[in-house]
C-alpha cells in the first residue's frame, strides 16, 4: 500500500501543487487547512508523513508537531515543516519539538521529493 501523506497548509496555491507532486510520486494524500483539522485527520487516518506549515489558523504547526510527538500512537509519524518562517530560532524550535526535517518556502519540488523519500525509507 502506498504511503499516505497529510498536507497541512491554508494556502491553496501551496496545497494543490504539493498534492499533485505527492500523487505523481505514488503517494496517497490527505489535506487539512488548519491545525485542528490536521489533528482530527491524524487521529482517524494515521498518515505516514505530515507536510506541515507553521502559520495556520487556530492551532499552529508548532503545536501540531508537539501534540503528534506526545501521543504514543502517532510518535513515529514523520514530520516535515514547510514554512516561510526561516529564522534560526524558528528552525531550532521546530527541530526541538520533533520535526524530522525543516524546509523553508520557497522550495523546489526536488527538495520535497528528496526529503519525503529519505524519511519514508528510514526505519521508524
Amino acid at each position: 500500500m502506498p504511503p499516505t501523506i497529510l498536507i497541512v497548509d491554508d494556502e491553496p496555491n501551496i496545497v494543490i501543487p504539493l498534492q499533485f507532486l505527492m500523487e505523481q510520486n505514488g503517494h496517497n494524500t490527505l489535506v487539512a487547512q488548519s491545525g485542528e483539522e490536521a489533528l482530527e485527520i491524524i487521529s482517524k487516518e494515521k498518515p505516514d508523513l505530515v507536510l506541515l506549515d507553521i502559520m495556520l489558523p487556530g492551532v499552529d504547526g508548532f503545536e501540531v508537531c508537539e501534540i503528534i510527538r506526545l501521543n504514543p500512537e502517532w510518535r513515529n509519524t514523520r514530520i516535515i515543516f514547510l514554512t516561510a518562517k526561516g529564522r534560526d530560532v524558528d528552525i531550532a524550535k521546530g527541530m526541538v519539538l520533533g520535526a524530522d526535517e525543516y524546509i523553508t518556502k520557497p522550495f523546489s519540488n526536488q527538495q520535497i521529493i528528496d526529503a519525503v523519500k529519505k524519511l519514508l525509507e528510514e526505519p521508524e
